[in-house]
């Protein structure tokens, strides 16, 4: 991977509304997703005490464990979250023709692409986060009546890590002088 460069007229952090998000192999991002949660990496603590010093633990580093992310989006007819779910539990999905749940083994897992983008619209950073499967999936979210509200649904992707992709050219931000 190439080294981060440094962009030396950018003093502000970037906003946390302008992303997009790829599912696989896929070149198009997927539509109207509003709302990605964070993506946590914790490492376990092991602590251990040499025989001689009995009175302090040392600590070092254990496991890691990378958090679930969960996308939200307005209800439209793309089924993108629906699909994907269903790959992991599909209930009238068995080769008997009696009905039953089956799960489709050989590609539930996809890799998942999150570009963060400035003000002006170019890509500034881009992570990419490995074998991630479909956990938990709203379809609908309560409905009310008297709300007046978008209708949200919601999957929550297991994961086995992520990485900061840095082989895209960030380029200078516009001027508008």
């Amino acid at each position: 991977m190439a080294a981060l460069v440094a962009k030396p007229n950018r003093y502000d952090p970037y906003k946390n509304f302008k992303f997009r998000v790829k599912f696989g192999t896929s070149p198009d991002y997927v539509a109207g997703i509003s709302k990605v949660g964070a993506l946590k990496r914790t490492t376990e603590v092991v602590e251990h005490r040499e025989g001689g010093d009995p009175s302090t633990s040392r600590k070092s580093p254990g496991r890691n464990k990378f958090e679930a992310i969960t996308l939200e989006r307005g209800v439209t007819h793309d089924t993108a979250f629906e699909d994907w779910a269903r790959k992991v539990w599909n209930f009238n999905a068995s080769d008997d023709g009696k009905g039953g749940q089956a799960s489709s083994l050989a590609d539930f897992r996809k890799e998942v692409i999150i570009d963060v983008f400035n003000e002006a619209g170019q890509k500034v950073i881009s992570y990419t986060v490995h074998r991630c499967w479909v956990s938990e999936y709203q379809a609908l979210p309560d409905l009310d009546a008297n709300a007046n509200a978008v209708a949200i649904q919601t999957i929550k992707l297991e994961n086995e890590g992520w990485e900061r992709d840095t082989d895209f050219q960030v380029l200078d931000e516009p001027n508008f002088d």
